[in-house]
């Protein structure tokens, strides 16, 4: 029974749930979902008529440190964060004793479910000050459009 609700098996539980859920209730009101809270990197995920937006908040890293990729309606984000250097001159001093270190650090991994009308081929990626900015246009056939009445 412990096991069953150590860190990772609870949020693994919690999200077997979730797709239960989903199951059973269509995936109401939206089929985007991502992983579980407290992940590496934080993100926000949103829509307009014409497109879903993506930022996931990753400071201190390189353009070179990230992948963004699409496959089969399943937007994944990964990479790696070097350790924060400590010490003068950025230089990492081996004396340092660390009472609390609250920055993530190494390899992570997002993965994020797009709804059906997402289109893997209009995907557009930013990186500007820490923050990665995806957007993922939507199909022509799911927009919003008018119908005029006669």
């Amino acid at each position: 029974m412990s096991d069953l609700f150590s860190g990772t098996d609870l949020f693994s539980e919690f999200d077997r749930l979730q797709r239960q859920m989903d199951s059973l209730f269509g995936g109401f009101p939206s089929s985007i979902r991502s992983g579980r809270f407290g992940a590496f990197p934080q993100l926000n995920i949103g829509s307009t008529d014409d497109s879903i937006e993506i930022v996931a908040f990753a400071p201190g890293l390189k353009l070179a440190e990230l992948d963004v990729s699409i496959d089969k309606g399943l937007l994944t984000i990964s990479g790696e964060r070097k350790a924060a250097q400590t010490g003068s001159d950025d230089k990492t001093r081996d004396d340092t004793r660390t009472y609390a270190q609250e920055r993530f650090s190494g390899s992570f991994r997002r993965v994020i479910e797009l709804p059906q009308n997402a289109d893997p081929d209009k995907v557009q990626a930013r990186y500007t000050n820490g923050c990665l900015s995806i957007s993922v246009g939507k199909r022509e056939a799911s927009k919003p459009r008018a119908i005029t009445v006669q």
